[in-house]
Order: C-alpha cells, then structure tokens, then sequence
C-alpha cells in the first residue's frame, strides 16, 4: 500500500515532489553554513535549536529562490555533497572575519604572560587562552549588535544565484573571491597585531625596563618581578583602551559588511 502511494504521488502532485526535492537540498546548504558560520557554530547552543533555526531558515528561503525544476538524471547524493560543500565555504569565509579578533586576544594573552592559564572552549573542542576566549566572545557581541546575522543570511541568499540548487558543479571562480578571500585570512594577523599594538608596545617597554634594572642592580629578582607587573599593566592598559578597540572592531566589521 504505501509503495502504491509512493509511487503515485510524484505523477498526482509533480509541484509538491519537486518542492521538496529542491528543499532537501536547500537544507542541506543552510545545515552546512550552519556549522562554519559565526555566531551559529558555537557549540553552546543546543543542536535542536541549530536543527530547528535550519528548518525554519530553509521553508523561509524556499519561498524567495528559484530553484526550478530538478534536471533529469540528477544525482541526489552528488545534490547533497555538493550544497553541504557550498554552504561550508561561506560559513568558513564569514568565520574567518571573527577568528581575527581572536587572534588579537591570543597575542595579548601570550605578551602579559598567561600562557599557562588556559581554558577549555567547548566551540572549538580545544585548550584556549582566557584573552582569546574573551575576545571572541566580545567579537561575536560586537557581530550581533551591528547586523552581522543580517549579512550571513544575505550572503547565503545571493549564493542561490550563483551556485543554484541542481547544479552538477561549485563554481569556484564565482562563489569565491580569491583576493577577497586572501585578504580575509591574511587580516588574522594584520588586524590581530592592530588590536593587540597597544598592549604589545606597553609590555615590550615594561620588559627593557626590567632588563636595564637587572643591569643596574643584579641583586634585584628581575625575572619574578615580571611575572607580577606584566598581567597587571597588561590589564589596566586594556580596560583603558578597551572603547577604542571596540570602535576598532566594529569598523573592521563595516568593512565587511558585504561577506559574499
């Protein structure tokens, strides 16, 4: 009985079948973006939640794109790796904007002399810096706040036009920019020092302060006097420049404000 209807319902209701053909597909784009993208990959939200926000994210964009009718001889499975593979490429491309601000923490983290406390970020599955961490949890609030949710749905919106949903191939020379692309992942390390100058330069100070003092008078613990002044100065020039770094951050997230 239910091999009967299966089989007698594409010819009854083509529409309805090719809709959820297209939508599977769909869902597994918006699954796929889910797990790189900011914001949404973090392991802190519950999976039912990410389930139920891909659901409801694929019913929204199966109303605004046009994803036709299936071509013959399409490959379901080919369908699936394919639209998983593209959403995973805008996911990494737009996660790569925040990872830079995490990259600013690390190296702050290391120049005050915390590199032995260390903590378990459940995002990433892996030991973190407590200033890596807190950085990256100020870039994903700084991300909310000016509409970067905004720009990652946009962004997997327009990717419909340019890798449709039976496509047979990813068009790499379209979907991704190669020089955008370069200057997101070298901006990791150039923002990174941006961000982290300040407490950089104050610290290499404090360190060919010591070092002329050691100089001076030997009989001075230089080397235990460092391990006490560093954090300290470290953190009272962060929370001084910490509006500016904000204002910092959120320019550098205007900047790339059109992710794809």
């Amino acid at each position: 009985m239910i091999d009967t209807v299966l089989t007698a319902f594409p010819k009854y209701f083509p529409e309805i079948n090719s809709a959820l053909g297209a939508g599977v597909l769909v869902f597994a784009r918006v699954m796929g973006f889910v797990r790189f993208a900011p914001v949404l990959n973090r392991k802190e939200i519950p999976g039912l939640i990410k389930l139920s926000f891909a659901l409801i994210l694929t019913i929204i964009l199966m109303m605004t794109v046009e994803t036709g009718p299936a071509p013959k001889g399409a490959s379901l499975v080919l369908g699936l790796i394919l639209n998983i593979a593209g959403g995973m490429m805008i996911g990494f491309i737009a996660n790569c904007i925040v990872q830079a601000i995490s990259a600013a923490g690390d190296m702050i983290n290391m120049q005050m002399g915390l590199s032995s406390a260390m903590v378990l970020d459940p995002t990433a599955g892996a030991q973190v810096s407590i200033l890596g961490n807190f950085f990256g949890l100020l870039a994903v609030i700084l991300f909310i706040h000016i509409g970067g949710m905004y720009w990652l749905i946009n962004a997997l919106h327009r990717s419909f036009e340019i890798f449709p949903v039976f496509a047979s191939a990813i068009p790499m020379d379209k979907l991704i920019n190669k020089e955008y692309l370069v200057t997101l992942t070298s901006n990791v390390l150039y923002v990174g020092l941006q961000i982290a100058a300040p407490v950089l330069l104050a610290t290499l100070g404090q360190d060919l302060i010591l070092g002329i003092i050691s100089k001076t008078a030997p009989q001075v613990n230089v080397f235990q006097l460092s391990f006490l002044f560093k954090p300290v100065l470290g953190a009272a020039i962060l929370l001084w420049i910490m509006p500016i770094i904000v204002n910092v951050i959120n320019d550098y997230f205007l900047s790339f404000a059109k992710i794809f």
